[in-house]
This record gives structure tokens, sequence and C-alpha cells, in this order.
């Protein structure tokens, strides 16, 4: 200001590391914003300084001071200046800078001189001289049980038996509401019952507390069915669907399995990938190297060099749905060669797990198991015991090698299945349920764009339109998922115990 005038306003908001600044340090913050920014107008120039900071006024003379405050006190000595405390009483007029008004909000009336001398010493800041807010005030929740208890036929013969001494449980208070034992008597009407469980579920102070919390042994209670509580909280049953293991395949190289392991450092000749290719009877595996920029025509390629003119072409190739495997070459492919894909759910990485896993359930190693006799080594060829056949005997011993593989993959696979449908419930869905899809399975991991701990873990709901298997369903996807294959395992699903009258607004 200069000579009762104001010259220039300055303003801004907190650094994100001057949050954490105590009150001292930040009303001398803004003293050496100002200094800075009006350094044109205060450089050279006798100035005063007015702070409702008491503590400031005596900063040239504190003994302690911090290293912040040392090095903002250089500043502050290049200027011709004196602080002066102003209380923050007596300083209306910023106070009222930083008040939010209300005016406009009022519905207007005039208002009489000394009522507005009377608001005016109130130093509210906000008030107009010829307008006052006027505001109505609605019914509380109390006076509105209040007035349907009174029309409430059963609580009536309850008020009846209170004045005859019969009801020690019950109570009437001041305004005639009716209590049984230290909570009141809620009268049987939908919209109030409704508001209640309302307030006490929906609310930001209530965080959306469960069934037993929230009504105790009231089954019928309809909140628990809140999409929020729906979409947000964790599922604590066993997982859903049964175990369903492939069928043993009859002879070798007959179904094959194949997954890519990914992210590995590249190597000389530019590989950064191994492709994994696993007979379903034998185990016996092929790692091939290659690329992650390979097209489904190089990867035939390697297909065709690597793996069919070895084994001969395979009648079932089951994979996960990458890229590389859903191409329409890759497709094409298989049909000219009579062989058929199989593919694993959306988002459900089990289905090709024997790609990924032991082989120790053969009881026999893939070798012989392939070959129908053990393996010679280098030191110890003399001591394999193994008698000489020929003819039409080594297609027999090797016949009865596969049916003993075969046998133990049957027994290995049910007690797999009965262990792990012990873990597990089983789930069904009708053809037009509505379901919620899972979108958050593991930490750190973005899908639909989703990602991070406060994100839902369902979205939906969508409609069922098809049972696929078993365990596995088609789902009705809106437009913006079209990119997402929409059969999923029961797994990844939930019931939607009540399709919400809107959808709510989340994002893909």
């Amino acid at each position: 200001m200069q000579e009762g005038k104001v010259v220039a306003y300055g303003s801004r908001q907190l650094h994100k590391h001057e949050v954490n600044y105590p009150t001292h340090d930040l009303e001398l913050a803004a003293v050496v914003y100002a200094l800075k920014i009006w350094r044109h107008y205060l450089f050279g120039q006798r100035c005063e300084i007015y702070t409702d900071h008491k503590s400031l006024k005596y900063i040239f003379t504190q003994n302690e001071l911090n290293m912040r405050q040392r090095r903002w006190l250089e500043l502050i000595k290049d200027y011709d200046l004196e602080i002066h405390y102003h209380p923050g009483k007596a300083n209306v007029v910023a106070d009222a800078l930083s008040r939010k008004s209300y005016a406009n909000m009022a519905l207007g009336f005039q208002m009489s001189p000394e009522l507005c001398e009377e608001f005016e010493s109130l130093n509210l800041g906000f008030l107009s001289h010829t307008t006052v807010a006027a505001f109505e005030a609605e019914p509380t929740l109390e006076e509105e049980i209040n007035k349907y208890q009174k029309e409430d036929e059963k609580l009536q013969e309850i008020r009846e038996s209170l004045k005859k001494g019969e009801a020690p449980d019950f109570k009437e208070d001041e305004q005639g509401t009716l209590w049984y034992k230290n909570r009141i008597c809620v009268p049987n009407v939908d919209n109030i019952r409704k508001l209640i469980l309302s307030e006490a579920h929906d609310t930001a102070y209530s965080i959306h507390p469960g069934r037993e919390i929230l009504v105790a042994g009231n089954e019928e209670s309809d909140r628990p069915m809140c999409d929020t509580c729906q979409r947000v909280k964790a599922r604590t049953p066993r997982p859903a669907g049964l175990l369903q293991p492939l069928k043993v395949p009859e002879w070798k190289w007959e179904e094959i399995t194949m997954d890519f392991v990914v992210g590995l450092p590249r190597t000389r000749r530019g590989y950064n990938s191994i492709w994994v290719v696993v007979d379903r009877l034998t185990k016996v595996a092929h790692f091939i190297p290659v690329n992650t920029t390979y097209s489904g025509a190089r990867l035939a390629e390697l297909y065709i060099s690597r793996i069919v003119c070895l084994h001969g072409v395979p009648k079932k190739i089951i994979s996960d749905r990458g890229s590389q495997f859903t191409s329409r070459f890759w497709e094409q492919l298989h049909d000219s060669l009579d062989t058929k894909l199989g593919f694993g759910t959306a988002y459900h990485p089990r289905t090709d797990g024997r790609t990924k896993g032991p082989i120790g359930r053969l009881k026999k190693s893939p070798f012989e198991a392939l070959y129908g006799r053990r393996c010679r080594t280098p030191l110890f060829w003399d001591r394999i015991g193994e008698k000489r056949v020929f003819g039409p005997g080594i297609i027999e011993d090797a016949s009865s090698e596969l049916r003993v593989v075969r046998e133990n993959l049957k027994m290995a696979r049910s007690r797999q299945k009965s262990y792990a449908d012990n873990r597990r419930r089983e789930l069904n869905f009708k053809v037009e349920d509505f379901v919620y899809l899972k979108v958050s399975p593991m930490r750190g991991v973005r899908r639909f764009n989703m990602k991070g701990k406060l994100a839902p873990r369902y979205i939906g709901p969508f409609k069922v339109l098809e049972k696929k298997g078993e365990v596995a369903y088609r789902l009705e996807l809106p437009p913006n998922l079209s990119g997402v294959h929409d059969v999923f395992h029961v797994s990844q699903l939930k019931k939607c115990l009540r399709v919400p009258k809107s959808k709510p607004p989340w994002k893909i």
C-alpha cells in the first residue's frame, strides 16, 4: 500500500514441500515472497510490513534460527524495512478476502439498520448491508419416526400397554417417541427403514459396514447388496469353479501345449524369449529361442522345422490367448494342417499349466516314455539292463510303456482334482443373470486401464449370454470392451445380488 491505497496484490498456493513447514516458517515465507515479487517497488525504499504473526516482529533479534530462516534473513536484510504486529481480529479486510461469500445464495429481504449493525460487529466478512440468507429447517429423522409411530397399530398397542404398566422394557420420552430399552422403535414403513439403513451404511461416516454389523439377525437386509460394496469389497469365500483336468492323450505328440518365457536378457544373436513346446503325454519339451518381435509367419516356420519335422502334426494345440496364437495366419495354418486350437479363458492362466508344470507324476523319464527304453549315458551304458528287442517287439514294448504312463497320469489327475476341489466351491450362473467381472486379481497389474489400491475390484454388472463348458461363461460386454475376449472363467465372476438402476461411471 502507498498513501493508504492498494498498489498491487499477490498470492499463490503452497508447494508440496511447504505444506510441512511450521507456522512460523510459513509466515516468514509470505514476507520473503512479497519481497521477491515486489522487489522493483521496495528495494532501496523505506517500507513497513504488517503481520498478524507476532513472533515475526522479533526475527532480527531471535537467538536460534534454523538453516531456512538464516537463508531468508540474509535476503530480508537487503531491504530497509520494519515489521509491525497487527492483531488478526482487527485485520477485517484481510480476513474478508479469505472467506467464502454466501450472499449470492441468499433469498434477500430488507433488514433493519439495527440488525445490520449487529451483524457488522461480528466481523463475518461476507454479509451484504441489504440482504441476509433465509433457511427453512426440514423435519429431523426423529420427528419423522415420531410421526409414523403414531400411525403404526402395533406400536399404538404397546403405548396402551405402557400406560397400564404392562410394558416395562418400553418408555416414552418428552417428544412422545417410543423407545425399547435404549433404542428407538422404528415403525414398519419402507421409506423410513430404507432411510435409516442408508444413513447407517452409505454415508462417509459409516463406510459401508457388512450385514453382520449393520442389522443383527436380519438376513433380508438389502444394504449389503449395494453396488459399491459388490464392486469394491474383497471376496472371502473359497475360489469358485471345480477343477476340470484335460483328458489324457492317446499317443505321443497328439496334443501339445505351448507358451512363451519373455523378459530375458538379449543374446548375441538377438534372442530375448524362449518358446516352450511340451508333449502332454510324455512331457518331452522343446525350448526354441525366439524374439518377441517375430511375426506369425516366422513362428510357423520354426514350428514346422522344429516340431512337425520331428514328431508330425499334432491333433490339438493348447495355449493362452497371446497375439501370436490368435492371429489369422496362425489359425489358417492349422486349419490346413487339420489341427484343433484350444485357448484358455481370458485372464485365467491355469489352462496351459502343463507347459509350466512338473513331470514327476509320470514316474518315468520323458526319454523312456517317448522312446520306450531307458537313456544310455556315457558312464553307465553297460549297466542299463535293458533287453534287446527287434521287430514287432519294439512296438509292443513302446505301447505297454505308454499304457503305464497314461494310467499314472490318470491317477495323478484324479488325485489332483480331489485335493483341489476340497479348496474350491461350485458356482453356477443362469443365462440372463447379471454378474460382476474381476479386474484386479494381483498387485501392480493394470487391467482394463485400472490400477491402484482404490480402484474397484469388480466392474459391471454384465449379462450372462451363454455357458461355455463347465466353468466358463460368455458375457455381454459394452462397446468400449470390444477388444477383450468375452468368455471368462467362473473364478473371475461374482453374482450381482441386485442390479443398480443406474450403472456407475467406471472408466475403461
